[in-house]
């Protein structure tokens, strides 16, 4: 994931979100918009999945620490906010659960970018292997939610990272996950 600099990233203001991650991981990793972003505009002409999403995610945190039990190793946390809308909820009323496992994956992924962003400047690029995901609680309609990404590993090929959904209007666990995501392939070309 590279994100060219730009006037916006330079200048966009981080001091509100917390963590000791330098400014330049929070400018990155807060612009959800342009890291999420459509790669290909010229073959995907349309709206990508889950971007309305994407737009309304707030970064509060973005931080770098030794693991507690581990010292010689550190992990990233990023925690991400967004308000329960209808364009979330299933038939039922409440947050859909294959909204809730796309939320998962989105933002875990910007807690392993905040670890191997504050360790190598080379790009980094991950794709989802598997996930597993406990629904605890509904969210609804106009809820709070605080999701709470902690990277578990950064291997040479393989990644593992957990996330908690958590309801802040109503104080209770939504959801848990945990994900493996993989460093691709290069792709073999055609002839």
């Amino acid at each position: 994931m590279t994100i060219s600099k730009n006037s916006t990233l330079e200048n966009s203001d981080v001091a509100h979100i917390a963590g000791n991650a330098s400014v330049h991981i929070k400018r990155v990793l807060s612009n959800t918009e342009a890291f999420y972003a459509n790669r290909f505009p010229d073959t995907i002409k349309k709206t990508i999945f889950c971007e309305a999403l994407h737009e309304r995610f707030k970064v509060t945190e973005v931080s770098i620490t030794e693991k507690v039990d581990e010292p010689r190793k550190k992990e990233g946390r990023v925690v991400v906010e967004l308000d329960v809308m209808e364009d979330m909820l299933n038939g039922g009323g409440s947050m859909h659960g294959g909204c809730t496992a796309s939320l998962i994956d989105m933002c875990s992924t910007l807690a392993l970018h905040a670890l191997v962003m504050s360790e190598t400047t080379s790009e980094y690029i991950s794709v989802s292997q598997t996930m597993n995901i406990v629904y605890h609680s509904p969210a609804q309609l106009g809820d709070k939610l605080r999701l709470v990404n902690t990277t578990l590993t950064v291997g040479a090929r393989a990644h593992s990272v957990r996330t908690e959904v958590w309801n802040a209007t109503h104080h209770r666990l939504v959801a848990s996950g945990s994900q493996i995501k993989m460093v691709p392939s290069a792709p073999v070309p055609r002839l």
